[in-house]
């Protein structure tokens, strides 16, 4: 089998996502044959470093041993069960497991299958547990602009990316939206903390105004990923749960993308020191093997959907896969190389390594911003550095980019006009040196002449 021959079979009959297929007569899709570490082998043999971590879920490197051997170990006794009236040792144990690790406070964990699906179950909890309280007034959401938490109905909703939620609009929920404190905009000298203190004034006085119809305020900590890797400061959250306490209204940390150690701790909310109300978790949960979310929430939330079957206030949202066995086995494993290898101390090292790989860039005439939070890095191609003139999006540099990094054996797949690095942590200096060795490679030649 070789590339072509496959590729061929693909288009025949796949539907890919967040992808124009036309694109594909040009650039055929990279059939994986398989994946060991930081690398995917295509059929022809060539190789590509992951610099994404397959869109942000792998952890511990494709083909992990340890992870392998305890879904073998799984599978021997348990695929999958019914989670409504019965149980299993792997759901109850990372149930255990993950209450440990978050904010303390949260208390309660409820699974879905996918990062959105979580957030569906954050929103849906929280206007319901108004509505049992009795505050059915309450029934509005804020999110942040240029925010991103998913593509279900719910999760698009209180969403703020354009090219994914303009053509739905007339089927979606309208939501407060507040600015956002993403420091690209702050003013030349201006630190991430002021800026951000700064603009949470805005939140400040919208929840001061309409407090008493809101249920939440949803936010993605400290990275708003899909929303061109834009960041903030700890203080932020810090202000915004002080105002949620002092409003009576819930927070929920979409930690879906940069929790698992992905922005230098475990949870992102541990930077302000602040426990949110729900905690969604997706994506590294379980090492980048399986589909698997959770919702960590408090005993005040839980409580409140607690009583007789007449009473008629259980949260009956459900996924026939909730809990699968595999997916959980996966995510013990992954949370068990968390503790084994010191993960969060070499992320700090390896972040270093690829903050000193990109600084050349700071200097780039076509890059107005290099900002790192953590094992997440970010590079921004403008038109205009001194005015920061964005590219015309049409002219798709950022996909000339990618495909350089293709033909040199690197996976990036930019975000419009921002080339970001987001890789899993068994990568080492070396190959942090050649990933951003092609990502400059990459951006002279998309800004060539610009």
């Amino acid at each position: 089998m070789t590339n072509q021959i496959f590729s061929s079979r693909d288009q025949a009959v796949l539907w890919h996502p967040c992808t124009q297929m036309k694109d594909h007569e040009l650039q055929p899709v990279i059939p994986i044959r398989r994946g060991l570490g930081v690398w995917l082998e295509d059929f022809d043999g060539k190789r590509y470093l992951d610099a994404v971590s397959s869109w942000w879920v792998n952890l511990f490197g494709h083909a992990n041993p340890y992870i392998n051997a305890a879904l073998r170990h799984q599978l021997e006794s348990l695929e999958h069960v019914i989670l409504a009236g019965f149980t299993h040792e792997p759901a109850v144990r990372l149930a255990e497991r993950l209450i440990d690790l978050a904010p303390k406070g949260l208390s309660r964990c409820f699974y879905a299958d996918n990062g959105s699906s979580a957030v569906e179950v954050a929103l849906k909890m929280s206007f319901h547990y108004w509505r049992n309280r009795g505050q059915t007034g309450k029934t509005r959401f804020v999110s942040l602009e240029n925010s991103y938490h998913g593509e279900t109905l719910g999760a698009l909703a209180v969403g703020d990316v354009g090219l994914y939620k303009d053509t739905y609009a007339p089927l979606l929920m309208q939501v407060i939206t507040a600015p956002s404190p993403d420091c690209y905009h702050r003013e030349p000298g201006e630190s991430w903390q002021d800026y951000s203190i700064r603009r949470f004034a805005d939140m400040e006085r919208l929840l001061a105004e309409q407090a008493d119809k809101i249920c939440a305020v949803i936010v993605e900590p400290l990275v708003q990923c899909a929303g061109s890797m834009r960041m903030y400061d700890p203080i932020y959250l810090s202000l915004l749960r002080d105002a949620c306490d002092r409003y009576g209204v819930h927070l929920i940390a979409d930690e879906v993308a940069v929790g698992f150690g992905r922005t230098g701790t475990m949870f992102a909310c541990e930077q302000a020191d602040i426990r949110p109300d729900f905690l969604c978790l997706s994506k590294g949960i379980t090492g980048g093997y399986l589909p698997l979310s959770a919702v960590l929430t408090t005993n005040d939330v839980y409580q409140a959907f607690y009583g007789d079957y007449v009473a008629q206030i259980a949260f009956l949202h459900s996924h026939s896969y909730t809990g699968n066995a595999l997916a959980c086995a996966a995510a013990l494993a992954s949370l068990d190389l968390f503790e084994q290898e010191d993960v969060l101390n070499r992320n700090r090292i390896l972040a270093q390594s690829m903050a000193e790989a990109a600084a050349p860039l700071v200097d780039h005439p076509h890059v107005s911003e290099v900002r790192q939070t953590g094992m997440i890095l970010a590079i921004e191609m403008v038109k205009d550095k001194s005015k920061r003139e964005a590219y015309d999006w049409r002219e798709r540099r950022g996909l000339m980019v990618y495909r350089h990094g293709l033909k040199r054996g690197v996976l990036l797949r930019p975000l419009g006009n921002v080339i970001y690095f987001m890789p899993p942590y068994v990568i080492n200096a070396d190959e942090i040196e050649f990933m951003a060795t092609v990502a400059k490679e990459g951006i002279a030649l998309a800004t060539a002449g610009a």
